[in-house]
């Protein structure tokens, strides 16, 4: 009698005494996970246990993270150039006053 394991195409290798079902997680790649997809990483850990185990069983939580620190990346940028916009920082005033600028810079 197969079990609903095999029925389903499911196979299993033989350790010792025990049969261990062969389950693999897919491989979607090589993905770049910076600051705020660790950031991610680490609230699913502590706050969404249930949500980052999905992640991890469905193989798509490091595209996930990815996605994040993509789209976190692309949001910061354009909050400081805006606000480099505002504040009047320009490469002509780095060129003509370099501590004027890094006043400036560092207030965001």
């Amino acid at each position: 009698m197969k079990s609903l394991f095999e029925e389903m195409g499911g196979t299993y290798r033989q350790v010792g005494d025990y049969f261990i079902p062969d389950l693999v997680l897919p491989d979607d790649g090589e993905y770049q996970i910076g600051k705020y997809g660790r950031m991610r990483r680490s609230y699913l850990k502590e706050h969404r246990k249930i949500l980052y185990t999905n992640y991890v069983v469905e193989g798509t939580l490091f595209k996930h993270l990815s996605e994040i620190d993509q789209a976190c990346n692309e949001r910061m940028e354009n909050i400081v150039s805006t606000m480099a916009k505002q504040e009047g920082v320009t490469e002509a005033l780095k060129a003509a006053d370099q501590m004027e600028w890094v006043g400036k810079i560092q207030k965001f």
